[in-house]
């Protein structure tokens, strides 16, 4: 899911997304800055628009999205740096997203039209995520949320908590892991039984001049792209990739807002292609195949990173294996 924070993509129009065959994009309900005050009761923070002090409650929350209308709302959460070492706040944070996801279902009055989504929390610590993930299964909900991640942590603690999650949670239900974008992350927990992401990754890279490759990333500020007459993408059938040339890209990527908006449609197209090829692949019964194959393109001298192989050998995937 493109990440929409009020709604609407930077410099995307809507009929883009829906030429783009994007279905679906986050929108925040609120964003929490300035030193926000968390108590049992919400949320307290200064308004991002005229200073003032806003208390955002598990209730308030929910009625917010139920007059928007998504067809998944969250629940709200009390969320840990991932890098934060104090136990007693982590359980307190675990506890109290249980105690919040209550409230919100209770305070919910749209059912039948909006599915809440559990938040699953419990930071790095195994036993805390284990226990978090059951409790909200006792609820009668659509689909669960792995959240507190992607925050900071290595990533040898990062797909432990992502393995958990999958396991735990039940697999009729979508399993939606929040804030994971990196085409190398999304294929990985693909692998795991992540069912969807968001991350505003492919539209805030675009405004510092970066496009999405299977290989990684293409910096078109460089000097080496000034003469490059090939599309970002020979294989990507995108209307940045059909009608621009990273040579031309180059020229204006520091200089006119246009560029952001060209590779910013680029990239969300990439991301969509990759989620659709290996949704294709898990149903034609391919995609342990497609997964050696993308992994060898992006590590050509098969120098994985440890992580990536211990994560994939934990669902009996060995990339060295024919």
């Amino acid at each position: 899911m493109p990440v929409g924070t009020q709604g609407t993509m930077k410099g995307l129009l809507p009929d883009q997304l829906e030429s783009l065959d994007c279905e679906i994009i986050l929108g925040n309900t609120y964003h929490l800055g300035n030193r926000p005050e968390i108590t049992e009761e919400g949320v307290k923070f200064k308004s991002p628009y005229d200073n003032s002090e806003i208390m955002l409650t598990p209730e308030k929350s929910i009625e917010i999205q139920n007059c928007i209308g998504a067809d998944i709302i969250m629940q709200l959460d009390d969320v840990v740096q991932t890098t934060f070492q104090d136990y007693d706040r982590i359980k307190e944070a675990t506890e109290r997203t249980s105690r919040w996801l209550d409230r919100c279902l209770k305070a919910h009055k749209r059912p039948t039209e909006q599915s809440i989504f559990p938040i699953v929390q419990g930071l790095l610590n195994e036993k805390l995520r284990r226990w978090s993930a059951r409790d909200h299964m006792k609820k009668n909900v659509n689909g669960f949320a792995i959240g507190g991640l992607s925050g900071g942590e290595a990533k040898d603690d990062f797909w432990p908590m992502v393995s958990l999650g999958t396991e735990v949670l039940p697999n009729n239900k979508p399993r939606y892991l929040m804030g994971v974008g990196l085409a190398v992350d999304l294929v990985v927990c693909v692998a795991l039984g992540v069912d969807m992401f968001d991350c505003v990754f492919p539209t805030r890279t675009a405004r510092f001049g970066c496009a999405l490759i299977n290989k990684g990333q293409l910096n078109l500020k460089q000097k080496l792209y000034e003469t490059d007459l090939n599309p970002i993408d020979k294989d990507c059938s995108c209307s940045t990739c059909k009608n621009y040339t990273r040579a031309y890209l180059h020229c204006i990527v520091s200089v006119e807002t246009v560029a952001c908006h060209l590779i910013s449609v680029h990239n969300i197209a990439f991301q969509m292609r990759l989620m659709r090829t290996m949704r294709a692949h898990i149903i034609n019964g391919t995609f342990v195949k497609f997964l050696k194959e993308f992994m060898n393109e992006v590590f050509p001298d098969a120098s994985y990173p440890n992580w990536v192989t211990n994560c994939l050998s934990s669902v009996g995937i060995n990339l060295l294996e024919a």
